[in-house]
């Protein structure tokens, strides 16, 4: 990804492909194996005649549904990448729960579909996942956090396996263990985040993720070793002072 680089051309030299991009500091050339480009998705709403029974749509062709996954038709619902707001395979599972339990027993209860903790990853080599905030969305919220960083080159798992590169950055609140959002970059990131994903839905700080115990030697670690991170920088200055006069009076100095 070219963060804070703008495309300009593509050369080829000595039998090598170069992308010539443009930065603050002027024209730089990166070399390149492949070129993926990503222009998005649209839904394909059209053929299936849901305009001819009324069934209504977004300016952008998705399915327009309530909070319940309902159509503007109560005994039609919709889920999937069809009506957004995520284009992802798991969050189009998410849904079908609702929309099968609000069809089905709907007249008795009816459950909002909650967006509240959704997952990604995007799977090049390292991985990257992420759930919650960044510190780019913090920012732009106004919402004030606190980095946290662990360097997965310390890992011995990832050692071992030759794949020792890599982050995991976690942002808290300001003072206290509440995770607002996690970046993980390296070796199956996709499968590290769930931790995460899990602590984040049910309101478990670093703290709970810090005393679980986690197996040796595992890419897991990381996630405990990233919560380690975050306790040393908060260490209790006060107890620990107290702590080492009460030892220092236990040996009678």
């Amino acid at each position: 990804m070219l963060t804070g680089h703008t495309a300009k051309r593509f050369i080829k030299r000595d039998g090598k492909d170069y992308l010539v991009a443009e930065n603050k500091d002027g024209e730089v050339e990166i070399e390149f194996d492949a070129l993926i480009v990503a222009v998005g998705r649209s839904p394909r709403s059209g053929g299936f005649g849901l305009e001819e029974i009324g069934v209504r749509l977004n300016p952008n062709r998705t399915i327009e549904v309530n909070e319940y996954l309902q159509t503007n038709i109560p005994t039609i619902y919709a889920c999937g990448d069809v009506t957004g707001p995520y284009q992802f395979t798991h969050v189009g599972a998410h849904q079908a729960w609702y929309t099968s339990v609000n069809s089905l027993f709907g007249i008795v209860r009816r459950f909002k579909a909650d967006y509240s903790v959704i997952p990604w990853a995007t799977f090049t080599e390292p991985e990257i996942a992420r759930v919650g905030l960044n510190e780019s969305d913090a920012q732009e919220q106004g919402i004030k956090y606190e980095v946290t960083r662990y360097g997965i080159e310390d890992l011995d798992r990832a050692i071992a396996d030759s794949e020792a590169h890599g982050f995991v950055k976690v942002l808290t609140v300001p003072g206290k263990d509440r995770i607002l959002g996690v970046t993980i970059v390296g070796e199956h990131a996709g499968d590290l985040i769930a931790e995460y994903v899990l602590a984040m839905r049910h309101g478990l700080g670093l703290n709970k993720i810090l005393g679980t115990i986690h197996i040796y030697p595992t890419l897991a670690e990381a996630n405990k070793y990233a919560a380690g991170e975050w306790k040393r920088a908060h260490v209790p200055e006060r107890l620990l002072e107290w702590v080492a006069k009460f030892h220092a009076w236990r040996r009678g100095t």
